[in-house]
C-alpha cells in the first residue's frame, strides 16, 4: 500500500483541519509513493526511535508530536533535527505526524474513557457546529467522590504510572476531574470555568500549581508522557483494523526521565 493511501485513510478519521493553528501535522518528510508494509508508531521522532524503526523494517513512522515545529532554514546533519531529517530520507522511511488534530479527534475520549470520566464534556472547545462540540480535554464526574489521595492512586492505576506531582490538600474531596493530556498550563482556567475540582495533566510548573490551588482547582501532574503515551496502542488499534495488511509495531513505553525517591 502506498504511503499518500495510508494517509487518506488516517485523515478521514483525523483531517488535519481539525488541528490548531499553530500545529504542523501530515507528511513531514519523505515519498508519498513509497510502498509501506509495515508502520513504527512513537510519541517522539528521536533519534532512538529512528534507529529503532530502521532495525524493525519500517516503511514509515508516524508519531504524535511533530518533529518539525517551527521553520527550519536549512537541513543538515550538523544538528540534531536536521540530522533525524536526513536519516529518515536516507532511510527511506517517510515520517508522519498527528498531533493536536489527534488530541482533539482521539486522545481526548481516549484519556476520559481510560479515567472512567462520567458524563464527559470537551473541556476546551476548539471547534462548534451547532450542538456539536470540539476541543482539548475532557471534564465530567467520577464514579463516586474520593480524596485527593485516592484520586491520585485511580490515576496512577489506570495510566500505569510509577510517580505524580500533586498540587492541593491531600484529604480535599473531589468528584469533578478534567484531563488535559500533554502540557495542559492552558486547560487550568478552562477547567477552574467549568467546576473541576482536579485537573489531571502534565509540565505544571510551581506558580501554575500554586495559582490553581488558590483558585480551587487541584492539580494532578501525570507528566506530559504519562498521558499521551496511550497514543501508540490506540493508533495501532485503528491502523491494524483499517488496513489489516499492514504490520503494525509500537515504540516501547519509557518514560523520558527518571525520579530518584
Amino acid at each position: 500500500m502506498l504511503c499518500r493511501e495510508i494517509i487518506q485513510v488516517i485523515e478521514a478519521t483525523y483531517p488535519p483541519d481539525a488541528a490548531l493553528d499553530f500545529d504542523n501535522v501530515g507528511l513531514l518528510a519523505g515519498r508519498a509513493e513509497k510502498e509501506v508494509n509495515r508502520i513504527y508508531l512513537a510519541l517522539d521522532a528521536t533519534e532512538h526511535v529512528i534507529e529503532s524503526a530502521e532495525r524493525a523494517g519500517a516503511d514509515m513512522l508516524i508519531t504524535h508530536h511533530p518533529l518539525i515545529f517551527t521553520p527550519l532554514k536549512h537541513i543538515t546533519d550538523e544538528d540534531f533535527i536536521g540530522r533525524r531529517i536526513v536519516r529518515l530520507i536516507q532511510s527511506d522511511i517517510p515520517y508522519y505526524a498527528m498531533h493536536t488534530n489527534y488530541d482533539v479527534l482521539g486522545m481526548a475520549d481516549l484519556a476520559g474513557n481510560i479515567l472512567d470520566i462520567r458524563d464527559a464534556r470537551v473541556l476546551d472547545v476548539t471547534t462548534a457546529d451547532g450542538e456539536q462540540e470540539q476541543g482539548i480535554g475532557r471534564i465530567g464526574n467520577l464514579e463516586k467522590p474520593m480524596t485527593l489521595s485516592e484520586c491520585c492512586v485511580h490515576v496512577k492505576h489506570k495510566l500505569k504510572l510509577g510517580s505524580l506531582k500533586v498540587f492541593g490538600d491531600m484529604d480535599r474531596t473531589v468528584y469533578r476531574i478534567a484531563v488535559s493530556p500533554g502540557s495542559g498550563k492552558t486547560a487550568i482556567p478552562a477547567a477552574i470555568e467549568k467546576g473541576a475540582d482536579v485537573l489531571v495533566t502534565g509540565d505544571i510548573g510551581h506558580h501554575e500549581g500554586l495559582d490553581a490551588v488558590a483558585q480551587g482547582l487541584a492539580v494532578i501532574d501525570a507528566g506530559h508522557y504519562g498521558t499521551e503515551y496511550i497514543f501508540m496502542d490506540d493508533m495501532k488499534r485503528f491502523l491494524s483494523d483499517k488496513l489489516p495488511g499492514i504490520e503494525v509495531e509500537t515504540a516501547p513505553v519509557i518514560h523520558p526521565f527518571q525520579v530518584i525517591p
